[in-house]
C-alpha cells in the first residue's frame, strides 16, 4: 500500500492489494477496501451520517461498513458513507458524495460534485455527470446518462403538517433511460426504457418507453431514433 501524509485509517479496515492513498484521508473503522485503489486527497471514506433534530428519518446507529470494489478510484474530497457498496472499476470524481444505504453499479462514473443521497440504487455503467442531484429512495438501472445539473426530487406535498410523511417517493430510471442537462424531474416518476429527457425539461409525468419528450411540462414530441436505442449499439 501506498500513502500519503496525515492518512488516519480505522480500526478493522481491510486491504487488498496496490491500494494508493492520497494526503489528509480519512478511512473509518470496519470498511472494506478491495485491490487497485486509488483514494485521493481529502477523501472521507466510511462515514456514518449526521442525522438532523428535525430529520424525519429514522435513527440508526449501527450500520454495515462501506465497501470499495477492485478498481475503483475516489477523487479529491469526495465523501463516501457507511454502508455504500461501491462496485469493481467505479470512478467516483473530485467532491462528490455518496450517502448510506447505496449501491453503485460496476464501471459506472460519478462526476465532479454529484450527488446521490441515501437508500439509492445506481446500475452499471451509468454515467451521472458534473452536479447533478439523486434524491433519496431513487432507482436508477443501467446504461442510464444523467448530464450536468440534473435534478431529481422526492418530495411532492411540499407543506407544512404531518401529512408530508407520506408523500416520498423518488425518481426510478429505467435501462438505457437519458436526462439532459439542467432537467428537473418531479417526485415518483418513472422513466422507462430508453426514455429521454431533454435538456432543460420538467418532468410531471412517467416518460414512455423509447418516447423523447421536451418542454414544460414534458411532452413526447417522437420517438428516439432507431440508431440511438440502447439495443443497436455496438
Amino acid at each position: 500500500m501506498q500513502k500519503g501524509q496525515n492518512v488516519v485509517i480505522g480500526q478493522n479496515v481491510e486491504f487488498g492489494d496496490n491500494v494508493i492513498i492520497g494526503n489528509n484521508v480519512t478511512i473509518y473503522d470496519d470498511t472494506k477496501i478491495g485491490s487497485n485503489v486509488i483514494i485521493m486527497d481529502n477523501a472521507v471514506i466510511g462515514k456514518k451520517p449526521t442525522r438532523a433534530k428535525s430529520s424525519i428519518m429514522p435513527e440508526v446507529k449501527d450500520f454495515p461498513p462501506c465497501e470499495l470494489g477492485d478498481g475503483v478510484t475516489i477523487g479529491t474530497s469526495a465523501i463516501i458513507y457507511v454502508n455504500a457498496k461501491i462496485a469493481n472499476d467505479v470512478f467516483v470524481a473530485d467532491l462528490a458524495t455518496v450517502r448510506e444505504k447505496v449501491t453503485v453499479g460496476e464501471g459506472t462514473i460519478v462526476g465532479r460534485g454529484v450527488a446521490i443521497e441515501n437508500e439509492c440504487t445506481v446500475g452499471k455503467k451509468c454515467k451521472l455527470e458534473t452536479n447533478c442531484y439523486i434524491t433519496a429512495y431513487s432507482t436508477i438501472e443501467d446504461y442510464v446518462f444523467i448530464a450536468p445539473c440534473v435534478v431529481t426530487t422526492n418530495d411532492n406535498y411540499m407543506a407544512r403538517d404531518k401529512e408530508r410523511y407520506n408523500h416520498f417517493k423518488g425518481t426510478t430510471v429505467k435501462t438505457g433511460g437519458r436526462i439532459g442537462a439542467n432537467a428537473t424531474i418531479l417526485p415518483g416518476k418513472v422513466i422507462h426504457e430508453d426514455g429521454t429527457v431533454a435538456a432543460g425539461s420538467i418532468v410531471s409525468r412517467d416518460v414512455e418507453k423509447e418516447s423523447l419528450v421536451v418542454g414544460t411540462p414534458a411532452k413526447e414530441v417522437s420517438k428516439v431514433a432507431d440508431k440511438q436505442l440502447l439495443r443497436n449499439q455496438e
